[in-house]
């Protein structure tokens, strides 16, 4: 399937392929997103990620301290479920980053990476972008990869052994809910126009949602404007009472 998704951007990106060297099989930023990544929710991810713990341990061997993915994998993948955009799917942390909040060499990150993507779990576009010189200096840059997470058919059927509906780990539930919590304290924060913005995904809904955001926010500010014009209107109206 990403074979023919490396078909088709080849042909919907020709010649914004650079001609500095990058990495090969390397993408624009920006031009190939969107057929990559997709929509995702909570649930989703945390079934990949409960798929991909019990993968490691059932399909280790006997005698071995480590399964197929690894420990760090593990680790790479449970911060890859906690960073990724819902709504959109996005996902594009570096490694820089990932070394630095897991606190793994670049090796071990690497290596992770590439045992989730062997087995399944993940798969991962290069990317490159301009880099805004002129004349002389490099043209282009390699930057962050973009990444999807995938849940791959024989780490489906050890979920389904255990039953789809398995409960999820307490920790991640009291995540779950602070992070809802988070979210929902910062839209309440939000003007009528952007929360509307926030939280509608059909685009011509948004628009109607934002121009009634914006009649609700200019009809506050008048009526501020207003209460604010009669306080002032009586303190003039006091007169000081003569000594």
């Amino acid at each position: 399937m990403f074979e023919q998704i490396g078909t088709v951007l080849g042909r919907v990106l020709d010649g914004q392929r650079s001609r500095v060297p990058v990495r090969g099989n390397s993408y624009r930023r920006g031009y190939c997103e969107a057929i990559f990544w997709r929509r995702t929710n909570w649930q989703e991810v945390q079934r990949i990620l409960l798929a991909a713990k019990r993968y490691e341990r059932i399909e280790r061997r006997p005698g071995r301290r480590n399964g197929p993915l690894g420990s760090v994998a593990i680790e790479v993948m449970e911060y890859l479920v906690s960073v990724v955009d819902y709504k959109t799917g996005r996902l594009e942390p570096s490694i820089e980053t990932m070394m630095r909040r897991l606190k793994r060499s670049r090796d071990a990150i690497v290596r992770a990476l590439t045992n989730l993507r062997r087995h399944g779990f993940l798969a991962w576009i290069r990317r490159y972008e301009p880099t805004g010189n002129e004349g002389h200096g490099p043209q282009v840059r390699q930057v962050s990869n973009a990444y999807r997470l995938l849940l791959p058919e024989r780490a489906r059927r050890h979920l389904e052994h255990f039953g789809v509906s398995s409960p999820i780990p307490e920790d991640c539930e009291h995540t779950h809910e602070v992070r809802t919590a988070e979210l929902e304290q910062y839209r309440k924060s939000l003007p009528c126009e952007e929360r509307a913005s926030f939280t509608v995904d059909d685009a011509l809904l948004r628009q109607a949602y934002a121009r009634l955001g914006r009649a609700i926010d200019r009809k506050k500010w008048n009526d501020q404007r207003e209460s604010a014009g009669r306080d002032e209107s009586r303190t003039d109206s006091i007169k000081p009472v003569p000594e």
